[in-house]
């Protein structure tokens, strides 16, 4: 009976790191740009490099929103990289 006690309580020690690490990975993403705006439309995030010409993050977010535009909601350089945070606009209907 002691063998199976004491596999159990190795079982358990597993538990406290993975749900830490969990933990931390979920804070970490709670930093990033809101996943919907105030009118329900959900923004995108769009990567490209700081250097040189910022227009293929441009044509990404005029590509994913086709003719209805968008709007630009944060824009950030850090690094090598420029993001570009943006929702599609409503289709004219």
């Amino acid at each position: 009976m002691t063998r199976f006690g004491s596999l159990f309580t190795s079982r358990r020690s597993w538990r406290l790191p993975v749900a830490g690490a969990l933990l931390a990975a979920l804070a970490a993403c709670s930093s990033g740009p809101p996943l919907f705006l105030s009118d329900g439309r959900p923004t995108v995030q769009v990567q490209c490099p700081a250097s040189g010409d910022r227009d293929s993050c441009v044509q990404q977010a005029r590509s994913r929103c086709g003719g209805a535009g968008y709007d630009n909601v944060a824009q950030t350089t850090e690094g090598n990289n420029f993001t570009l945070v943006f929702a599609c606009r409503a289709a004219a209907k």
